[in-house]
C-alpha cells in the first residue's frame, strides 16, 4: 500500500468524517494540514491530517479507515507515517485527541506508545453543535496523548 500526499482539489470528506463528524470542524484544520492517504482507484481507504501547533508540536487532527478496510493495520500504518512525517520535518512531539467516549481509541493510542499529557474540558460539548455518543458515553472531553519523537545525532 502506498501512501501519498491528497491536495485540496481531492480532499475526502466522507473518510475524514468517520473521524470527524462535522464539516466545519473539518473545514478548521484540514486546509492548514499534510494531508496523506491510501488511494486504491478513485478513492482512498485510510488518510490522516498532520497539522503543525508550532515550532516543535504536530497535532494528527484526523486519522480514519474506510469501515470496510478496519482491523487491518491500514490505521497502524497510517499512524507509523505520521510520526515519520513528523520526524522528517523537523518536530519533536506528535500530538493527537480524542473524546473521553472512545474507549477503544485511548487503549490502541497508549500501545502505540502514546501518554495521556492533557485534558480538554467539554470541547467536544462546546465546540459540537450536536451530542456525540459513544458506547453509550457523551463524548465532551478531549482527552489529548502525545508521544515524543527521538532524532538521532
Amino acid at each position: 500500500m502506498t501512501i501519498q500526499p491528497i491536495y485540496s482539489k481531492s480532499i475526502p470528506y466522507p473518510l475524514l468524517l468517520l473521524a470527524d463528524p462535522y464539516i466545519d470542524m473539518i473545514n478548521s484544520y484540514v486546509h492548514e494540514s499534510f494531508l496523506y492517504g491510501i488511494p486504491v482507484g478513485n478513492d482512498y481507504i485510510g488518510v490522516y491530517a498532520l497539522y503543525p501547533i508550532d515550532e516543535t508540536a504536530v497535532e494528527i487532527k484526523n486519522i480514519a479507515v474506510r469501515e470496510d478496510h478496519q482491523q487491518k493495520g491500514i490505521g497502524k500504518l497510517l499512524l507509523h507515517h505520521a510520526f515519520s512525517e513528523a520526524q522528517k520535518r523537523g518536530f519533536h512531539e506528535v500530538i493527537i485527541g480524542t473524546g473521553n467516549s472512545s474507549i477503544s481509541q485511548l487503549q490502541w493510542y497508549q500501545k502505540q506508545g502514546f501518554e495521556m499529557t492533557g485534558l480538554k474540558k467539554n470541547f467536544f460539548t462546546e465546540h459540537y453543535k450536536e451530542p456525540i455518543f459513544e458506547n453509550g458515553i457523551q463524548c465532551k472531553h478531549m482527552i489529548v496523548l502525545s508521544k515524543p519523537i527521538h532524532h538521532s545525532l
